[in-house]
């Protein structure tokens, strides 16, 4: 069968089990296992494949009509420009927290090269710590995470980046976990914001994929931005600043939940799609 053959009956396969562009998912599995770029599959449609990876590219197609993410089929995801392992214990990161990454390097490195510190609170995958110490070189990076997978994840992703010098891990629930003398310029954050009695109704992909301690942000969804607002004043420097990404519709619940706690609301910005999605808060 050639690559053309395959890549044809493979995008009905997955256009039958519902899965959204299955051309292109093809075609990404199989850049993936013939190690191409994907561009060049268009240059050798006439190539017949071999058995073995005739085989390899059936289990994968497979896997993803069973909707299984396509990153956790191919082992990494691209954030900011760079490779980022990701795998069950993981959240997927999504393109719209690159402006929750951009936002925050671009702060960081407002300090004119003095060493600046921030803690990634919730790192997952640890796609914020390690593009933050890959961007600000200068800086020391924290992250913290209730997951011990999530953190072996996190740590691979900056061994691979040849950051893991500058980025201190920490497994706890919250900021109990850290050091009582520690103090930083930034606290990140991309909490659970999906509301418990919704995580049912989520794509198939992102329900039985994504961790559910990653998804669920509580009855209303919220209830980690309540932590965060009354619990890491003490922990940000003079000036300090929070970033966060929210879901849809939340912003005027989680301005009011910082603005009771005496923050001064820098900013609430807009994703990709024009949707408000982060919320900018300074220390009082």
């Amino acid at each position: 069968m050639t690559v053309l053959e395959v890549i044809q009956r493979s995008a009905e396969f997955l256009a039958r089990k519902g899965v959204e562009s299955p051309r292109l998912q093809v075609e990404l599995l199989l850049a993936h296992l013939l190690e191409m770029p994907r561009m060049k599959l268009y240059l050798n449609f006439e190539r017949v494949l071999a058995e073995s990876e005739l085989k390899n590219l059936r289990e994968a197609v497979k896997r993803r009509g069973n909707r299984e993410p396509l990153q956790h089929i191919l082992g990494t995801t691209n954030f900011c420009g760079y490779d980022f392992a990701v795998n069950r214990h993981v959240l997927i990161p999504r393109p719209e927290t690159e402006l929750l990454a951009e936002r925050a390097w671009k702060f960081l490195s407002m300090r004119n090269g003095q060493p600046a510190t921030a803690l990634d609170f919730g790192t997952g995958s640890g796609c914020l710590a390690v593009t933050l110490a890959i961007k600000c070189p200068t800086s020391q990076i924290t992250a913290l995470d209730i997951s011990n997978e999530a953190l072996d994840v996190a740590r691979g992703n900056a061994a691979r980046q040849q950051v893991l010098n500058r980025i201190e891990f920490h497994l706890g629930d919250g900021f109990q976990a850290l050091p009582l003398a520690k103090k930083f310029d930034l606290v990140i954050a991309n909490p659970p914001y999906i509301p418990s009695a919704e995580i049912e109704s989520l794509e198939v992909e992102v329900r039985d994929h994504d961790p559910r301690h990653a998804l669920d942000g509580g009855e209303d969804g919220i209830k980690f931005y309540r932590t965060l607002a009354e619990q890491s004043q003490k922990w940000l420097a003079e000036n300090g600043v929070i970033m966060m990404e929210f879901g849809e519709g939340q912003a005027d619940s989680i301005r009011k939940i910082f603005e009771t706690q005496m923050w001064i609301v820098e900013a609430v910005e807009r994703d990709y799609s024009q949707r408000e999605r982060f919320l900018i808060a300074r220390k009082s």
